[in-house]
């Protein structure tokens, strides 16, 4: 399971002119189902995203989490989150799950994110969407489940 956040100062997702979800400060989550990912994938995610310290403290350092500030979160389902581009010009999306596990799985991401009580608001699966976000920062972190089974780099300090 993919994801990229990006923290903003507001953010909304429309689907055929209608705003589905709108939120103010927080954090824009893009999802991308891999066929291989479980409810632990989920889980992981959503704990890792609530918790994740990307909030400016009193003296600008990264020290608070979406639920130390009370952030709101707007999740946008995206599989081109998992785009093959290793070989020629068309990107693949063999990796990406089935639209009803990946559907299954995203709404699952969503009921975790909502148990540690931050307001969530969504996108619509498989639907075109625009989606206007104000990056605040800019901040951009990339995340991906199966780092939770990788060994740490050594940072060298």
């Amino acid at each position: 399971m993919k994801a990229l956040l990006q923290r903003v100062s507001q953010a909304s997702v429309s689907v055929y002119g209608k705003i589905v979800g709108r939120i103010g400060p927080g954090l824009v989550v893009l999802v991308g189902i891999e066929a291989e990912d479980t409810e632990a994938d989920a889980r992981y995610l959503a704990d890792k995203i609530a918790g994740l310290r990307i909030f400016s403290d009193a003296d600008t350092k990264f020290n608070l989490s979406a639920v130390d500030t009370k952030g709101e979160i707007l999740v946008v389902s995206q599989f081109t989150l998992l785009a093959d581009t290793r070989k020629g010009r068309r990107p693949s999306f063999i990796g990406a799950a089935p639209p009803d596990k990946a559907e299954t799985l995203i709404e699952t991401f969503v009921q975790f994110l909502r148990s540690t009580g931050l307001k969530v608001e969504t996108g619509q699966f498989q639907q075109h969407m625009l989606v206007e976000i104000h990056n605040d920062g800019p901040v951009t972190i990339p995340l991906n489940s199966q780092d939770r089974h990788r060994p740490r780099r050594n940072s060298g300090s």
